[in-house]
């Protein structure tokens, strides 16, 4: 099967999938305790106008009813209206997922830049003092919790000695945004050339990034120790080594590649559980991004952005397995797409 046809049947199987998570998302926002009503109606409405608004809204209907409006608002592309923000989900999901993506990505970056080498460095060097501390290092971003390592940096860094920004969000006040582009505000302060606000939002952004990084860097480390040790003992590897063949090579270039199979999907997860689990350190770090949206939401029973959050982040799992099954075949030419 050509890629293409591939491509076809796993987006024809996304569909029931995603069906699935319509249906116990939308179960669990109805059975939560409130009334959305009372939300966008405010907690001093009368019961005539409450009566009225769980009319427009639709929540005087059989249950059955509703979902069908729900699931006929999902294929218009209409994710509803926020009864917290007054606007369209989809307007506050297209200005909060930047902020969201461009966390995830520098934490993705740090926890690859650091794991890795540390991994390979921990494989290398068995059981030798680099070995140890390398693993220690690791177990300790599981050992801690995020919002903990968060809190414990900003007490450090921001509290203690002062150089870090206050938890305020994505600048520092006075700062303003660069014109949006990407909406990544890295990114758009390089294309613009708006150095100020680059220097700021990489300010904001290393401590949270760094504690997300952090906490997702142990798996990593660890899988690819296992994985590189595994590799080095097997016999292609002294076959390398009793040709002569450069130790660096044999290292980066034969039994580094063949460890990527299972990192890659590795990889994939991590980006998934940053994209829809960073809620703490959005919260934490006054983060705009769709996890702190969608706690406010929570708090408030605002069952629209609850139910748009859970389907993006499903959505998002769906696509990353996609694109590392790709991922498979472009590292290992042995596999087949099928």
């Amino acid at each position: 099967m050509g890629l293409s046809g591939y491509l076809v049947k796993r987006l024809l199987m996304v569909i029931p999938t995603l069906l699935g998570v319509t249906i116990i998302t939308f179960t669990l926002t109805y059975l939560l305790p409130g009334n959305p009503a009372m939300v966008k109606a405010g907690p001093f409405a009368t019961p005539e106008y409450l009566a009225l608004m769980e009319k427009e809204m639709g929540l005087d209907k059989p249950v059955y009813v509703q979902y069908g409006r729900y699931l006929s608002g999902l294929v218009r592309g209409d994710l509803g209206k926020s009864s917290s923000t007054g606007r369209p989900v989809l307007e506050d999901f297209i200005q909060r997922i930047p902020a969201t993506l461009e966390l995830t990505l520098l934490s993705l970056i740090i926890a690859i830049g650091v794991g890795i080498p540390l991994a390979v460095i921990s494989a290398v060097r068995r059981d030798s003092v680099w070995d140890h501390a390398c693993r220690l290092f690791g177990v300790g971003g599981v050992a801690m919790p995020t919002f903990w390592t968060g809190l414990l940096l900003l007490y450090i860094f921001f509290y203690h000695l002062g150089i870090a920004p206050p938890p305020l969000g994505r600048l520092s006040p006075g700062v303003s945004p660069p014109v949006s582009i990407t909406g990544l505000y890295t990114v758009d302060s390089l294309l613009t050339g708006n150095f100020r606000a680059l220097v700021s939002s990489l300010h904001n952004l290393i401590l949270p990034s760094f504690t997300l990084g952090f906490s997702v860097m142990a798996p990593l480390t660890r899988m690819v120790r296992a994985t590189m040790l595994e590799v080095l003992a097997s016999d292609y590897i002294k076959a390398a080594e009793a040709s002569g063949l450069p130790h660096r090579q044999i290292v980066y270039g034969d039994a580094l590649r063949n460890t990527l199979i299972p990192v890659i999907t590795l990889i994939g997860v991590i980006f998934g559980f940053l994209m829809g689990g960073n809620v703490v350190i959005e919260l934490v770090f006054g983060w705009p991004g769709i996890g702190n949206y969608a706690v406010t939401s929570l708090m408030s029973k605002d069952a629209q952005p609850i139910q748009s959050f859970v389907l993006f982040v499903s959505v998002i799992y769906v696509m990353v397995n996609l694109i590392v099954d790709i991922g498979y075949a472009v590292v290992d030419p042995r596999i087949r797409l099928r």
